[in-house]
């Protein structure tokens, strides 16, 4: 068994759900050399997130932000969290909710995605900055 591990800097996004697959295959060329195995993205960071889903159609991104926005509020009084403005607890609570990494089976050198599949990288503050990324996979 073979372990690969790589870091990734993304840039700086607006608040949304943006498609990052094609920028964490770029990032990893060992994938090609793994016959069968695991992946896993991480984000090191604790108001973004990840998650795989629709990478064809941008309205389901659109979709997510609007439902993750309604579903945890900015500016709700009974945050006690504020430190960095009206987007940080919510940001926080979204984070947990979504999780901070995937796991993506690798098949035959590519990453084994279902059909209309892709990374996101869910950015949930309004100038979240840079993210950083750590992907690691395994097998042979």
């Amino acid at each position: 068994m073979k372990i690969y591990q790589e870091s990734l800097q993304l840039r700086e996004r607006r608040r949304g759900f943006h498609l990052i697959t094609a920028e964490v295959m770029q990032a990893f060329p060992h994938i090609r050399e793994m016959k069968t195995g695991m992946c896993q993205v991480f984000i090191q960071h604790t108001s973004a997130s990840l998650t795989i889903n629709e990478n064809a159609d941008p309205t389901v991104r659109q979709d997510f932000e609007m439902y993750f926005s309604k579903t945890v509020p900015e500016n709700d009084p009974e945050y006690i969290h504020n430190d960095e403005g009206p987007d940080d607890m919510p940001a926080h609570l979204k984070a947990a909710l979504l999780g901070s990494s995937v796991m993506i089976p690798v098949c035959n050198g590519r990453f084994a995605f279902g059909t209309w599949q892709g990374i996101y990288l869910c950015e949930h503050r309004d100038h979240g900055g840079p993210r950083s990324l750590i992907i690691t996979a395994w097998g042979e």
